[in-house]
């Protein structure tokens, strides 16, 4: 089912296919309006994020005014560097509703440490942030997002989970 552009919604472009399957798993959360939450291809690389948010996303959060956009990477143990690279290509009127999460490494560390597949750890995060719990959050390979996640489900929660 395709996302009404008109209503406020969530889209998610993940780096790749890992981040793909989280993503996915986070949709299948109970709790979550699912006509609101949709996942992207994944283009291949942060860095090809990047590219894609500047290419075509920027645009169209211009135009879509009740969208917020989670761009989904691996931050190869580079969070700082990674998330100013990230936040200074947001340009005014949109870097509000545009954030970037991940897992610090790589997806398959946090699958390795956790023992669930990507679709589980996507149901986990989906569940403590329906929950407003930490839950999976609070793992030493995720913490680092608190506070791009507290400023994204300020905004997010109260249409996107029952």
């Amino acid at each position: 089912m395709a996302v009404n552009k008109h209503v406020e919604h969530v889209w998610v472009v993940p780096e790749d296919a890992a981040n793909h399957d989280i993503a996915n798993g986070f949709n299948l959360e109970p709790a979550l309006d699912a006509t609101r939450f949709h996942v992207r291809k994944y283009p291949g690389g942060w860095h090809k994020v990047l590219m894609e948010f500047e290419q075509l996303h920027v645009d169209a959060l211009r135009k879509f005014t009740l969208r917020h956009l989670v761009l989904l990477i691996d931050f190869d143990d580079r969070v700082d560097e990674r998330t100013a690279q990230f936040k200074s290509a947001f340009p005014p009127g949109v870097a509000d509703r545009v954030y970037v999460l991940g897992i610090r490494n790589e997806p398959e560390s946090l699958r390795t440490n956790t023992k669930l597949t990507f679709e589980n750890i996507g149901k986990e995060l989906a569940g403590a942030c329906a929950s407003r719990e930490t839950g999976l959050w609070s793992h030493e390979l995720l913490k680092h997002n608190a506070q791009e996640l507290k400023r994204l489900m300020d905004a997010v929660r109260p249409f996107l989970f029952t």
